[in-house]
């Protein structure tokens, strides 16, 4: 089930990430270069592979003009939605 948990929970950051570049009217190479990331590794992130670190959430936020608290109660919200 933890395995599961954690999968559900990269895709919905991965989600979550997308939205809010998507939002800002930003490219995923845009999005790179203002965060200071690779673009594969921010489609990376969309696609679910990965999963950003705190910094890296930081840097995300900073580049979408949104704060790291912020971002992480969209995922939150996505998560209890997706129980429901």
């Amino acid at each position: 089930m933890l395995g599961n948990e954690h999968s559900d929970l990269t895709i919905v950051v991965g989600k979550v990430i997308r939205e809010e570049r998507k939002k800002a009217g930003f490219t995923q190479e845009e999005l790179g270069f203002e965060a200071e990331l690779q673009r594969n590794y921010i489609s990376l992130m969309e696609l679910g592979r990965y999963q950003p670190t705190i910094a890296t959430l930081f840097k995300l936020a900073k580049a979408l003009k949104t704060t790291p608290s912020s971002l992480i109660l969209k995922i939150e919200t996505k998560l209890e939605s997706a129980k429901s």
